[in-house]
C-alpha cells in the first residue's frame, strides 16, 4: 500500500459529535463538541475541547459543568446547525426543538432528545493553543428506559448514533463483534441429528450367526426345545 505524507494534522475519526449542553434551566444553551473523549474510567472522567471564543465556554468556566449529550441520527440537523449558530444570536433550544430537562447532579440542562446523557463537573482547565481542554468528572448519567432490556443491560446499538469523521457525518454501520470477541473460544457444535424418513438401523446379529431373540420364527415350524434340537417328527421312532 503506497502513501504519502502530509504535515502534522488531527485527521482522527469517526468520532462523536456530541451536543454539550450548559447555562441555567431559565437561560440554556446547546453546542456541538467534535473534540471529547473518556479520559479515565475510575473515577470516570471526560474531556471537551473549546475554543475561548465559543459563546458557551464562557457559561460552562463560570459555572464549571455541562452535559455530554450522545446525538442519534434524528438530531444530525441539530447537531449541525448548533456547531455554527452562536447562543449570543439565537435559542438554540427553541430553534431546532430540542427540550430542555432538569439535571441529577448539575446545574445546567439535559438535552431531552438524547438517548444519553453525561452530567459533568469541571476539576481541571488547561489552555493549549486554539483550544482549552476542560477536563470533568460524571457525577451522573442518563439513560433513555427504551434501550434497557428485562435485566436491565444496555443496548447502545439500538439508539442510532451519530458519527462524524472529516467533515462528514455518518450513521453507524453493521456491527462485526464484541468486546474480546477475536480470542473467545468457540462454542462446541451440537451433535448432528438424524436425517427425517430413514428408519433406524437393525442391530447386528450375536455372534455365532444365529438369528437376533428378536427375529421371529418361520412360519409353520415351531422351535425347538430349550436344549436346541428339533423337535422329532410324528410317527419317527426314537432310537435305542
Amino acid at each position: 500500500m503506497s502513501k504519502i505524507t502530509w504535515k502534522g494534522s488531527v485527521l482522527l475519526g469517526p468520532i462523536p459529535p456530541v451536543l454539550v449542553s450548559c447555562g441555567t434551566p431559565e437561560k440554556p444553551n446547546v453546542f456541538t463538541v467534535a473534540w471529547a473523549g473518556i479520559i479515565n474510567t475510575h473515577p470516570p472522567r471526560v474531556s471537551i475541547s473549546v475554543r475561548p471564543s465559543r459563546h458557551s465556554y464562557g457559561l460552562i468556566q463560570q459555572s464549571g459543568e455541562f452535559v455530554i449529550n450522545l446525538p442519534t441520527t434524528a438530531l444530525a440537523r441539530a447537531v449541525d446547525w448548533c456547531g455554527v449558530k452562536s447562543g449570543r444570536d439565537v435559542d438554540k433550544f427553541a430553534a431546532m426543538g430540542l427540550t430542555a430537562l432538569p439535571a441529577s447532579a448539575v446545574g445546567c440542562p439535559l438535552v431531552g432528545e438524547s438517548p444519553v446523557n453525561l452530567e459533568c463537573r469541571v476539576f481541571q482547565q488547561i489552555p493549549l493553543g486554539t483550544h482549552d481542554l476542560f477536563l470533568a468528572d460524571v457525577a451522573a448519567v442518563n439513560v433513555d428506559e427504551a434501550l434497557l432490556d428485562e435485566a436491565g443491560k444496555l443496548h447502545l446499538e439500538k439508539a442510532g448514533l451519530l458519527a462524524y469523521a472529516h467533515g462528514q457525518y455518518y450513521s453507524l454501520g453493521q456491527a462485526l463483534g464484541t468486546f474480546g470477541w477475536s480470542v473467545r473460544k468457540k462454542a462446541p457444535e451440537p451433535a448432528k441429528a438424524p436425517k427425517p424418513g430413514k428408519p433406524p438401523r437393525r442391530p447386528a446379529p450375536p455372534a455365532g450367526g444365529k438369528a437376533h431373540p428378536e427375529k421371529k420364527a418361520r412360519p409353520g415350524r415351531k422351535a425347538g426345545p430349550v436344549t436346541g434340537h428339533k423337535t422329532a417328527r410324528k410317527g419317527a421312532k426314537r432310537p435305542g
